[in-house]
């Protein structure tokens, strides 16, 4: 009942949040000059170009613009993406698939490897596993990710050719059908061996780079949560009961101290999200990174702020749904408003 309750209070919020950033977004994007370059072309004379800021409401105080912007909002209308030359609702689907296929390769591997590497470096407190592991974990924290993603590069598909650019090969994912828009998955639902190995030989090598600084917080975050469990007085219990030291680690030392990693590991996949743009423009990834990039330099305001909105609405969900899951692992957890 509590979580439900609490569940329930964070989802009212939530229209109330969005509206606030939605304001925020708006206001801020609107100070940096009006987005009328973005429709217009070069051959139009001043008279056209007042009529077109005319006819989008340009020339209308913001407040004015805020309202029709929020009305065409509410009915599904995200303006035009002058980088896609197409309705932003069009575009903003199999962009959103990418990251998301991107960024939930980037965690797993971040979460397998983060948990596990933390584990034995505080089971192994001050040994060479735990030297390793701080080792990796610092280096994962202080390499910038665009530096990683060339630095990998290089061996990887310029010498070796295993990891191609890009997010598939296109005869092949033509070949299949695309349900979710991800491609991996597509080719699990296809049935197509093939079009998976394509899809995991180009997702692999940006989902490790995009995923090493997220490894890294997690290592450091579940070695601190182990080391003070493996002192706890059940831990102690649980050996003095003659349980082998397998079990001890598993059932009691590591359950119990991936509970305050669990924050941690929510918190990173917003920070995936950051990460994607850069990885996304390294690797040639067609998602959300790249997309605004694009619509930064050129100034296509209407993308910009539907990259913040989805990015935004993205992270306050995980953020809720880590919420709910610290509750479930965690009954002393007393969820507030």
């Amino acid at each position: 009942m509590q979580v439900r309750d609490y569940l329930i209070r964070r989802l009212a919020l939530l229209p109330l949040i969005m509206l606030g950033v939605s304001v925020i977004v708006f206001t801020l994007t609107r100070f940096t000059g009006s987005p009328v370059g973005i429709y217009a072309t070069p051959n139009m004379t001043p008279d056209e170009v007042a009529a077109l800021e005319a006819r989008y409401l340009l020339d209308q105080p913001i407040p004015v613009q805020y309202a029709a912007w929020l009305g065409g909002l509410l009915r599904g209308d995200l303006g035009w993406s002058g980088v896609s030359v197409a309705p932003v609702t069009e575009v903003i689907g199999a962009k959103i698939a990418a990251t998301l296929e991107l960024a939930l390769a980037a965690g797993i591997i971040a979460v397998l490897a983060g948990v596990a590497l933390g584990t034995i470096a505080g089971v192994r407190r001050n040994k060479g596993p735990d030297h390793a592991a701080r080792f990796f974990s610092i280096l994962g924290a202080s390499t910038p990710t665009f530096w990683f993603g060339l630095l990998l590069l290089v061996p990887f598909y310029l010498w070796l050719d295993w990891f191609p650019l890009g997010r598939s090969t296109d005869a092949i994912y033509a070949s299949i059908s695309h349900p979710t828009g991800m491609y991996t998955l597509d080719a699990i639902l296809n049935g197509s061996g093939v079009a998976l190995l394509d899809a995991l030989r180009h997702l692999i090598l940006p989902a490790v780079v995009l995923g090493f600084g997220a490894m890294a917080i997690i290592v450091r975050m579940m070695r601190s949560s182990m080391v003070e469990a493996m002192s706890e007085e059940y831990v102690d219990a649980a050996r003095a009961k003659g349980l082998p030291e397998g079990v001890v680690i598993k059932r009691h030392a590591r359950r119990n101290a991936f509970v305050p990693t669990t924050t941690v590991i929510g918190l990173s996949f917003g920070f995936l999200l950051q990460g994607s743009v850069a990885v996304e423009l390294i690797f040639r990834w067609p998602g959300l990174g790249q997309w605004v990039t694009s619509a930064i330099l050129s100034g296509d305001q209407a993308t910009i702020m539907a990259y913040v909105l989805i990015t935004a609405f993205i992270f306050m969900t995980v953020n809720l749904a880590v919420d709910v899951a610290y509750a479930y692992l965690d009954r002393r957890v007393v969820l507030g408003g």
